[in-house]
């Protein structure tokens, strides 16, 4: 699945290489799915797109809005699978379920392997759709500041018991964020992932707010995580220090073996010298 730095990459890459292309032609997919979710027929998407020319890209949380101009917003959320623009001459893929054709004949396809949000909205209309609207400040964003952060800890403590990792990958308490980059946070910030939200101590507070930005900023540096693609179909560059690789591998820090545990509906893995 996509994460805030994946959508953070391939928005700049649209933005480079998509933006100001005319729509020739649009299509809903070649091949149903049923955890795509459209909001639009076949015969209104290929009505609405044709003529449209590409506009800016930008990205909130795991939600990718790409303007479509006039009056349009093409948005992709919660992907699992592969975005990619193809040059003119290339051969289309087999199966895609979103496709954008350019009158320089290149095109753009959208194909999911889990689920996906594939939407066209009126512009203003997207900020209404549900997990857009009311959306947290995302790491990415000049407000999540360690004060912002700190006040979202203490207003989650008003509420249920919560972990480390259920800060970071439960509710979108902090869009944009799952569990393939909350391993690497929680690492790089000396934390357990059952490790209690109230008895973290000041210093804490901070390693944790300090290892979601680092690490953020380290993946989008880095062009991604290695096992998703980019716009282009490379891989990214960004390997992650702790996923089912490092089990039963010392840690890179102290060499202690890693290990993995099953917790909030995923695996785990981590140190138990450096995450106590």
């Amino acid at each position: 699945m996509f994460e805030l730095p994946e959508y953070t990459v391939l928005s700049s890459q649209i933005n480079e290489t998509l933006k100001g292309k005319t729509i020739q032609r649009g299509n809903l997919g070649n091949k149903p799915h049923k955890f795509v979710w459209y909001n639009r027929s076949h015969e209104e998407f290929e009505r609405l797109t044709k003529g449209k020319k590409v506009g800016s890209s930008h990205v909130r949380g795991r939600w990718l809005f790409v303007s479509l101009e006039p009056g349009y917003v093409l948005v992709l959320g919660e992907c699992g699978g592969k975005v990619l623009h193809h040059l003119p001459g290339t051969e289309m893929p087999g199966t895609y379920h979103l496709l954008l054709v350019f009158e320089d004949g290149s095109f753009f396809t959208v194909t999911t392997q889990m689920w996906e949000a594939m939407e066209l909205f009126e512009q203003g209309e997207e900020k209404e759709r549900q997990l857009i609207k009311d959306m947290r400040m995302t790491p990415i964003e000049p407000e999540f500041s360690y004060d912002y952060f700190s006040s979202l800890i203490d207003e989650v403590l008003t509420g249920k018991k919560r972990s480390v990792k259920g800060l970071l990958t439960q509710d979108q308490l902090i869009p944009g964020l799952g569990n393939a980059i909350a391993q690497d946070i929680m690492f790089n910030a000396g934390l357990h992932p059952r490790h209690n939200l109230a008895e973290l101590a000041n210093e804490q507070r901070r390693e944790l707010y300090d290892a979601i930005i680092e690490t953020t900023k380290a993946v989008i540096e880095k062009g991604g995580r290695y096992d998703e693609y980019d716009l282009y179909g490379n891989n990214g560059g960004y390997s992650r220090l702790m996923d089912k690789k490092a089990a039963g591998n010392p840690c890179p820090v102290c060499g202690e073996i890693i290990k993995k545990i099953q917790y909030l509906g995923g695996a785990c893995y981590f140190c138990p010298n450096c995450q106590k």
